[in-house]
Order: C-alpha cells, then sequence, then structure tokens
C-alpha cells in the first residue's frame, strides 16, 4: 500500500494483517550543484525500490512518505526525529519497520535507529526506464523482499 486515501482506507479496513512499514530516507541538498543531479536519481530509485517492494509484499506492507534531511546535517538529531515517526507508527501496531537508502553514512548509526536499516549500494547514473535497469531494479526487489520475508519468520 502507498501513502494515497484509497489504500489508507483499505488499510484501515485490514490493518491486523498489515504489519510492516517501509520508509525511504533521502538525502537533500540544493545548495551543492555536484550532488543535486546524484541525489534527485537516487531518490526517485528509492522511490521506485520502496513502490516494487510493498506491491511485491502487498497484503503486509505500507509505504510511508520518504524521510528528508540535509546531507550534512546532525544524524543524532535526526535519528531522535525519525525514532518519533518509528514510534508513532508503531502505535498502530506495526511490528517491522525497514529504512532504504543508499547513503552508507547511517550504517554507522543505525542500531540508534528504532527499526531495520537496509543500505543499497547506489547506482550509476542511467535511464530508469531502460531493460538493463528495469531488471536491476526486479533483481533488487526480489532479494530485498526476501530479506524482509526472513523478518517475519523470524517472529
Amino acid at each position: 500500500m502507498q501513502w494515497h486515501k484509497k489504500d489508507m482506507d483499505q488499510y484501515l479496513q485490514a490493518k491486523e494483517y498489515i504489519d510492516t512499514i517501509v520508509m525511504t530516507l533521502a538525502p537533500f541538498q540544493f545548495s551543492n550543484d555536484q550532488e543535486l543531479i546524484k541525489l534527485t536519481y537516487q531518490e526517485e530509485l528509492l522511490h521506485i525500490f520502496a513502490a516494487e517492494i510493498t506491491r511485491e509484499l502487498s497484503g503486509r506492507t505500507v509505504q510511508i512518505p520518504a524521510y528528508h534531511y540535509l546531507k550534512n546535517s546532525d544524524k543524532e538529531i535526526e535519528i531522535s526525529r525519525m525514532n518519533e515517526w518509528i514510534a508513532d507508527c508503531k502505535k498502530q501496531p506495526f511490528a517491522h519497520f525497514f529504512i532504504l537508502t543508499f547513503d552508507a553514512a547511517w550504517k554507522k548509526h543505525e542500531k540508534a535507529l528504532d527499526g531495520n536499516l537496509l543500505w543499497l549500494p547506489s547506482v550509476q547514473l542511467g535511464d530508469l526506464h531502460s531493460k538493463e535497469m528495469q531488471q536491476y531494479i526486479r533483481e533488487q526487489v526480489m532479494q530485498i523482499s526476501e530479506l524482509i520475508q526472513s523478518y517475519w519468520q523470524n517472529e
């Protein structure tokens, strides 16, 4: 399910079966021309990954809005804010919270997060609609979906 009214109406009717949140974690930095294209491309790709994972695991997952932060922001402040998001979501209750990111800097902070960080290696800029990229996305989605399902099995 996506963060759309129609999907949230559906969620409210079946929420006892939906126990997993998928959120993307994306840096924002408009002030750096060198990073601008790379960061926007990565955010587009993250959104595609999250949407495809949510579709692949439909019936148990909800994709919430992306969490954005300034690239050079204080990670401790961002961790506190993200953990507030997670705490609010877990009031529904959700048992699993997955955070997708291309930013490897978050790996050293993942233990402070109240969710599971899934770091994806960044990808070279390219056409998101090319056959090669579509195949890459499909392969990554399958692997991530299997990983999420392994968390479900270990409940």
